[in-house]
């Protein structure tokens, strides 16, 4: 007997001796009242219609204790029909039949068993109103049953689950009434309609299969969505937000964030991460993510954004509270020798705009590493702390890492599955952009880093998805929807920001229906939304395996329809503005040397 049974015991035994003296009474009570053929036929079609409603139970959201069976329904509509003694053998042999063909040992077998047996000798407390005639008092024994029942039921499963995963009884037992108190009057209902059918005729009880499946397959179509969207949010090993999530909470708080209500930032990162990985391995790297995860958890919402890298958003604190939060999160963590450092900022108090909220906390971040590591900074914008984190970032080695990336642009037009020219001229489109804003020599130049380098992911995409001429399957879209992401770690290891964020975020939509991150807005860097519409220009204009180019006036149309929802109004704008600029010199050009031809001519 495992330790976990034993511990157990003192719960698990007296409910097993409690269904078999339950059981017992109930079958010597159906057999001492004579059944006749019909009332034995109808039994056994109520048990195999449980059974099968207790193999497929419909899964619930927040519940603590399972799912729940609509098995409720028919063991509820058999007591009122043919008495608590049926329901009682029911709701055992159902059970029991179901438990053993998943395999389960028999300590649970039993356990399970003895839940539904005695909630159904429960529904007995319905026979002491009597049997008075009408809808009105069905009704009201049909409720008093299923009270009874739902009782029984959520105690004891609470009970056995509350033992064995050491969680407080009480806060398990409302969070289970709390979540499945609707579904189960709902089919307290349905087991109203049962009887109310099967007095008619039990045939008509067919009515009700419609109901019921609808919403089993409801139910559990609304549980595949959210575990879906669970998943699609959340880090698989910390179990915290993940950076889709991140972007869009921070977007959502943001937004909402005021002088009085101000939202905080605070980035951390493992510090010698690597090391704890060489050293011990990657299993005990996982723990040291697991533990901070489990520290961070305790303060406000978290996120795991990276490797190594954690974010806490915390809405309503100022920069001095969000400090003594990063510091208390630093001092749990370093109990277990783990050393984090950590980067404030606080919006709006230093005036830093809602789409720079990240770069600058992470420049603060890294300030402290430079500082000792294990540490808090705070974003001040002051003179000499701009100076010194554009000094992080722009390093004495910059230009041979913008040099390596530079040379990575040639392996990406050498398999461009379209001209092999494309990352090119969205590199030159992206460049002239970049000018025509008013931005910097150096912004110009990294612009035009980036569009040579926009597709640098797709080295990993395979060649049969880079050149099927059909349409993707949604397998093969969201291999292909991956590139940004595997761009952006080639050339995070090289250190080249902006460029690789900007290659990361550079399918993000102005509406954020986009991806990665579903940025949206300004939340998405203005080199991404550059290069998105350089990209898309460039890619309406160029012949496609899968389709052919597009006119330069229905490209321009296709910009203009979608400005203000996939691409930023005025970087479209700009590009039109170039575009119309540069066609008509080379109109005039073109004409001015016709015109010095016929002359000679």
């Amino acid at each position: 007997m495992g330790r976990e049974t034993v511990r157990l015991l003192p719960l698990v035994l007296p409910v097993v001796v409690a269904e078999a003296i339950a059981v017992t009474i109930a079958a010597a009570a159906f057999a001492a009242s004579a059944p006749s053929p019909s009332t034995l036929a109808g039994v056994w079609a109520l048990l195999i219609v449980t059974a099968v409603a207790e193999a497929f139970p419909v899964p619930l959201e927040n519940v603590p204790v399972g799912g729940t069976s609509l098995a409720t329904i028919f063991i509820v509509g058999t007591s009122i029909i043919y008495g608590w003694e049926a329901a009682t053998i029911v709701a055992f042999v159902a059970q029991v039949a179901v438990e053993i063909g998943r395999g389960r040992d028999l300590s649970r077998v039993a356990y399970n068993g003895g839940v539904y047996a005695l909630a159904a000798l429960a529904t007995a407390s319905a026979a002491f109103l009597g049997n008075a005639e009408g809808f009105a008092w069905l009704a009201l024994q049909t409720l008093v049953a299923a009270a009874a029942f739902y009782t029984v039921d959520l105690l004891l499963v609470a009970l056995i689950v509350s033992r064995s995963g050491r969680e407080p009884f009480a806060k398990l037992l409302a969070q289970a009434v709390s979540a499945t108190f609707i579904p189960f009057s709902i089919m307290a209902s349905l087991s109203l309609m049962l009887a109310v059918l099967w007095d008619r005729s039990p045939f008509l009880c067919a009515a009700l299969i419609g109901p019921v499946v609808a919403i089993a397959l409801y139910q559990r179509s609304v549980h595949r969505e959210l575990k879906a969207m669970r998943l699609a949010l959340t880090d698989p090993l910390t179990g915290l937000g993940n950076h889709r999530h991140f972007y869009g909470e921070l977007e959502r708080q943001a937004l909402a964030a005021s002088a009085d209500h101000p939202l905080s930032l605070c980035l951390l990162d493992i510090d010698n991460f690597k090391e704890i990985n060489d050293r011990y391995g990657h299993p005990v790297g996982d723990q040291a993510l697991v533990h901070v995860a489990d520290r961070l958890r305790q303060d406000g919402e978290a996120f795991r954004i990276g490797g190594d890298e954690f974010a806490l958003l915390l809405p309503g604190s100022s920069a001095a509270e969000a400090v003594r939060v990063a510091e208390g999160v630093i001092k749990r963590v370093g109990r277990a020798r783990i050393e984090l450092s950590a980067g404030v900022v606080t919006h709006p108090h230093h005036g830093v705009e809602r789409a720079e909220l990240v770069r600058v906390a992470d420049s603060a971040l890294y300030l402290a590493k430079e500082h000792g590591k294990n540490r808090v900074r705070v974003y001040r914008p002051d003179l000499l702390e701009l100076a010194e984190l554009r000094r992080l970032a722009e390093g004495p080695d910059r230009a041979a890492r913008l040099r390596a990336a530079a040379s990575l642009a040639h392996a990406v037009d050498a398999r461009d599955a379209y001209t092999g020219s494309h990352s090119y001229m969205v590199g030159e489109l992206a460049a002239r952009v970049a000018t025509r804003m008013g931005l910097d020599s150096e912004q110009v130049e990294l612009a035009r880093l980036a569009g040579s380098l926009h597709d640098l992911g797709k080295l990993a995409i395979p060649e049969e998805i880079l050149r099927k001429p059909g349409p993707l399957n949604e397998a093969e879209r969201l291999v292909l929807e991956r590139h940004p992401q595997i761009g952006f770690r080639m050339l995070d290891s090289l250190g080249v920001e902006p460029v690789a964020t900007w290659v990361l975020h550079h399918h993000e939509r102005w509406d954020g229906a986009g991806y990665p991150d579903r940025l949206g807005g300004e939340l998405i860097p203005l080199g991404s939304r550059i290069l998105f519409v350089a990209d898309a220009y460039d890619a309406m204009t160029t012949d496609r395996v899968y389709r052919s180019k597009l006119s330069h006036e229905r490209a321009i149309s296709e910009l203009e329809r979608c400005a203000g929802t996939q691409f930023d109004p005025e970087v479209v704008a700009v590009l039109l503005d170039e575009l119309a600029e540069s066609r008509g010199a080379t109109a005039a050009a073109a004409g001015s040397t016709s015109s010095r031809r016929r002359r000679r001519l």
